[in-house]
């Protein structure tokens, strides 16, 4: 575990007490869980899985749960890419909108794109509209670069 993970961790810890709630060693194995595989974007059963690794007597119950705490509490976000689960991502405190990604409809890749690419756009709708915008979800679909070559699209 990185400096990140235990400067993470302290905050959570405090953010979680400020809210009634403890950082319990079934809720920091979640959490681990999520940090170590950044940017894979689990479900919540891969997520059990995992965590059963390491902390054998937890239940999905408890990992749903968590789970829940967590978005509530920004930490994670719910993700669905259309392939029937919901996917769980951090949140950094540096992103302002979730980022944007690219779907492969053919082996069902994610592969996050970190640029904003609607900040223009944002700023003609919000003028046109007089809409306050605070977040957009955007999702690509097509074929990755793998699925491409064997499909030879």
């Amino acid at each position: 575990m990185g400096e990140k993970m235990l400067v993470d961790s302290e905050k959570l810890k405090k953010k979680m007490k400020a809210e009634g709630y403890k950082l319990t060693p079934q809720r920091r194995a979640v959490l681990d869980v999520i940090i170590d595989n950044e940017g894979k974007h689990l479900s919540t059963e891969e997520i059990y899985e995992a965590v059963k690794k390491d902390c054998p007597e937890i239940g999905l119950a408890t990992v749903y749960r968590t789970l829940l705490l967590l978005e509530k509490l920004n930490v994670v976000c719910k993700m669905n890419f259309d392939d029937g689960y919901n996917r769980f991502e951090l949140i950094h405190n540096s992103e302002f909108h979730q980022h944007h990604h690219l779907v492969c409809i053919n082996c069902g890749s994610v592969q996050e794109v970190r640029a904003d690419l609607l900040d223009n756009l944002e700023k003609e709708i919000e003028d046109k509209y007089d809409f306050k915008i605070t977040n957009h979800n955007v999702k690509f679909y097509g074929y990755c670069k793998k699925c491409k070559e064997m499909l030879k699209i």
